[in-house]
């Protein structure tokens, strides 16, 4: 093995990581803390990644924050008490690249426009692209092709949304993920400064303006009849009406975005954390000529500003980075001193799984291990299950393999779906689908609904380098809810993944066997000293997998066997004690 690739931040802590929204098991985060004070789980976990609408957010599950004050409608200080008293740390999610268009700093922007002391904390679109394109008839400036096709889009359109101002006048400003834009129902008296119109036109045009809005239609193109020669005037006043909804990008260049930032740190800190997620980070640099997406050096620059403030608030940054394996991206963060993610052990688990061999999972592990690459791993989160991070690129001409080939990915993909999955995918500047991005499915649906097979899969990512991060939903054996999925209309894949279990559902979910089955993983991963050792990989048929954990005398050994999932952990301790676990169980 190669000298480990060292944090710049805090110690690494070791130990299982539980993973879940304040509201995921019963009302509130109280209910989930009692949980994890159950002697059950008692000692499965080391510390709680909490979702964002731990925070005060209005969209997007969290990640579409408001402030970073408590959520009290879910989250109260006893909370933060009860994880002190069990020693669990906090990871939080610091959301780099936006915030809610109900912030305080937007909301005082439509307000005060110009005059508003937050009239540089978003990215004026026009202004940013002055000089390199040319206006277009709706008010926004259309970016040279050359530039257009270096921009990596999360929506089929253009990144902006339109913000009027106090004056009238509309601007765009960048938005790189959701929007939308909303009227309030116009009411007569809106109306009534219209010199000429009378009250009984008036009526019958916000009557009609209205139906059309209740109608989800487009207001301009309503028949406001006697009201037509006021149209224009009549148009004014509803824009008065207009809202938002929205996640707006920061405008990294202002001084306010960093002071901003360090403040948030200040707050995490505070709340218990340790880990600090850096949510959508990549594409908070922005050049012109430059892909909006980890562009190079300046999202270096950003990141090297960002662990500097993480060092003077004694907190490690994960940054989320999703990328081709063969972009070799994840070692680059790595090897500039930062935990990444690992968002390619899910779906090589799935193929390892599927096809009954070890060849391609076990060349990860091993890369982890030699390239000393710290991480935090899982089976499911709260998105869906990374598919494209597995396939190979083109960097400077030269084409990188991936972890598994096209074929296999799509196999794995068809796998999934087959099984009830749903499809996110990603877009070109032209709205032109270029890639599926994840593939939406809880992790015991993606495997089939196979309770050894989940089993296997957590042992597998126990014994994979890393800090194990434990969904919720996975550890409860949750399957595909597709009423929720359905109910999110387009953007509603995710919620397939976020079933929210009742007090009665975890006491029912707490006499399965494959739930104590994985408690009793979780605990032997969060308590063994071995774990605190090194790994040792074992040469083997490709159907069979070994892998080893040794700290002195203590030893941890799991043996699987990938084509009928049974497996086995042998442990050891400093004592000479042995115990063995088998799965499936004997009385099974």
């Amino acid at each position: 093995m190669t000298d480990k690739t060292k944090t710049d931040t805090q110690a690494f802590k070791s130990g299982v990581m539980f993973n879940a929204y304040p509201d995921s098991i019963g009302a509130d985060l109280s209910d989930t803390m009692n949980l994890l004070a159950d002697g059950s789980l008692r000692n499965a976990f080391s510390l709680f990644y909490v979702l964002p609408t731990f925070f005060n957010s209005d969209l997007d599950r969290g990640f579409s924050i408001i402030d970073y004050d408590l959520n009290n409608e879910l989250v109260s200080l006893d909370d933060l008490q009860a994880a002190a008293a069990l020693e669990l740390n906090f990871k939080f999610d610091l959301v780099l690249n936006h915030m809610s268009v109900g912030s305080n700093q937007f909301q005082d922007m439509l307000r005060h426009g110009d005059e508003s002391a937050y009239r540089d904390f978003f990215i004026d679109w026009n202004a940013f692209w002055g000089g390199h394109g040319q206006m277009g008839a709706d008010g926004y400036i259309i970016p040279e092709q050359q530039y257009l096709d270096r921009l990596f889009m999360r929506k089929p359109e253009l990144p902006i949304l339109k913000v009027r101002f106090p004056d009238g006048t509309e601007r765009p400003y960048w938005n790189t993920f959701y929007q939308e834009i909303n009227y309030r129902p116009l009411a007569t008296g809106d109306l009534d400064g219209i010199a000429g119109l009378t009250r009984q036109a008036a009526t019958r045009a916000t009557a009609a303006i209205n139906d059309v809005i209740a109608a989800g239609g487009e207001p301009n193109g309503a028949d406001i009849g006697d009201a037509e020669p006021f149209r224009d005037l009549v148009m004014e006043a509803l824009e008065q009406n207009r809202q938002y909804l929205g996640q707006m990008d920061l405008n990294a260049r202002s001084q306010q975005v960093w002071d901003f930032y360090d403040e948030t740190l200040t707050k995490l800190k505070g709340y218990g954390a340790s880990l600090v997620r850096l949510d959508a980070f990549a594409y908070l640099h922005k050049e012109v000529g430059e892909s909006n997406f980890f562009n190079k050096p300046g999202t270096w620059d950003y990141l090297d500003r960002l662990k500097q403030l993480a060092l003077k608030h004694g907190l490690t940054l994960l940054p989320e980075i999703h990328a081709e394996y063969g972009s070799g991206l994840y070692e680059e963060v790595a090897s500039n001193g930062f935990p990444i993610y690992d968002f390619f052990l899910p779906g090589l688990i799935i193929d390892a799984l599927d096809r009954g061999t070890s060849k391609h999972l076990l060349l990860w592990i091993r890369e982890l291990d030699e390239k000393g690459i710290q991480t935090v791993n899982m089976l499911g989160c709260h998105d869906g299950i990374p598919v494209l991070d597995l396939a190979g690129k083109e960097v400077d001409g030269v084409y990188r393999d991936g972890l598994l080939s096209k074929k296999q990915i799509d196999d794995v993909i068809e796998r999934i779906l087959e099984r009830g999955g749903r499809i996110k995918n990603l877009y070109g500047a032209n709205g032109k689908k270029i890639a599926y991005y994840q593939v939406n499915a809880t992790y015991f649906s993606a495997l089939g609904e196979d309770e050894q097979k989940l089993l296997l899969a957590r042992a597998i990512q126990l014994f994979t380098p890393g800090i194990p991060q434990v969904w919720y939903l996975d550890l409860f054996a949750g399957k595909n809810d597709y009423a929720a999925a359905d109910r999110g209309g387009t953007g509603g894949h995710k919620e397939i993944n976020r079933t929210t279990l009742t007090l009665d559902d975890i006491q029912q979910g707490l006499g399965r066997a494959v739930v104590l089955d994985q408690l009793e993983l979780l605990e032997l991963r969060n308590t063994h000293p071995a774990f605190d050792g090194q790994l040792e990989t074992h040469d083997s048929d490709t159907h069979f997998l070994k892998l080893s954990w040794r700290n002195g005398d203590a030893i941890a050994t799991l043996e699987a066997d990938l084509l009928d999932h049974a497996f086995s952990i042998t442990c050891s301790d400093e004592s000479g004690g042995e115990t063995r676990l088998r799965f499936p169980r004997a009385d099974t």
